[in-house]
């Protein structure tokens, strides 16, 4: 990964709609992401600015610096109906940028003000600099931090996930927003056929999560859409040769698994989590009626 390009740019819209989804919005502060993870879905999106889908996508981050205040007079338009907003659902919201630029942290600013449903899904560390903002969501509305782990294998992080986090440190950060009295979930997603699927490697980020004071687990199974899927073949066929063929195999008949396997996998899942016991929290903030979302690796930027 070479030297960052950070791009500031200026939106017209925050709020994107979302079809087919438990929630009908998101936001994402940031195009592109520093932390390379070799199977992210949002890398197609760069091939839309005549930028590549490997190297640019983890090399040239767009920087939505008005975001906020766009943000702001969309929430306050007459119509808007306080609905959930799910940040991060494309490109991580605390990826390194963020330390610097703090559009996430004034784009929460504005939500916490409207008392608006939030959710947050991430894998970056730096979550916890905001821990004063979730505090006052928490208080005012429907909201959680998903953080997103896969596995806790170093050679699965380490060739997959190059530039995020260890996955101790994710543990670290879901311990402390749960002592802050934060809904932290732990997103096992997405889940790698033949590298993160196995009971033993699932049972382990599970007992972890709970461990940490996760409120529950909620798994996601890889899907690997036009232009990505022959990116993480390439990324499988150099990093875990011998699983090529396999995947080759499994996705041959679309961008999913056979609904076979993900049956296999959702069962297994629940009866690895139905072994351990989740942090019980207080009920979310009954007026407002939303639903966390699905931990579906998809979004729109």
């Amino acid at each position: 990964m070479g030297r960052a390009e950070y791009v500031e740019v200026r939106v017209k819209a925050a709020l994107n709609r979302v079809e087919g989804m438990p929630f009908r919005w998101s936001l994402n502060p940031y195009r592109g992401c520093r932390h390379g993870c070799g199977y992210c879905y949002a890398r197609i999106t760069h091939t839309y600015y005549d930028l590549d889908l490997a190297a640019d996508f983890e090399r040239v981050i767009f920087v939505k610096v008005n975001l906020p205040e766009v943000l702001r007079a969309e929430l306050s338009r007459p119509g808007w109906k306080r609905e959930l907003v799910a940040i991060g659902t494309a490109t991580d919201p605390y990826q390194p940028v963020e330390a610097r630029y703090r559009v996430t942290r004034r784009c929460l600013e504005v939500f916490a003000r409207r008392a608006n449903p939030l959710s947050l899904t991430t894998k970056g560390t730096l979550v916890v600099r905001d821990i004063d903002l979730f505090q006052e969501l928490t208080r005012a509305a429907d909201f959680a931090v998903n953080i997103s782990l896969i596995s806790l294998r170093p050679e699965v992080w380490r060739r997959l996930e190059p530039h995020t986090p260890a996955p101790a440190s994710r543990l670290r950060a879901v311990e402390r927003l749960a002592s802050a009295g934060i809904r932290v979930n732990v997103f096992v997603a997405p889940i790698l056929p033949g590298l993160t699927d196995r009971p033993e490697d699932l049972g382990a980020v599970i007992r972890a999560a709970a461990d940490h004071g996760a409120a529950g687990v909620y798994p996601g199974v890889l899907r690997l859409g036009p232009g990505i899927k022959e990116f993480f073949l390439e990324q499988v066929g150099r990093q875990f040769p011998g699983l090529r063929p396999y995947y080759q195999a499994l996705y041959a008949g679309g961008p999913n698994p056979p609904p076979s396997y993900r049956r296999e996998v959702a069962a297994r899942v629940e009866a690895l989590a139905a072994r351990v016991s989740f942090k019980t929290l207080p009920p979310r903030p009954a007026p407002l009626g939303c639903q966390l979302p699905l931990p579906l690796e998809v979004g729109r930027l």
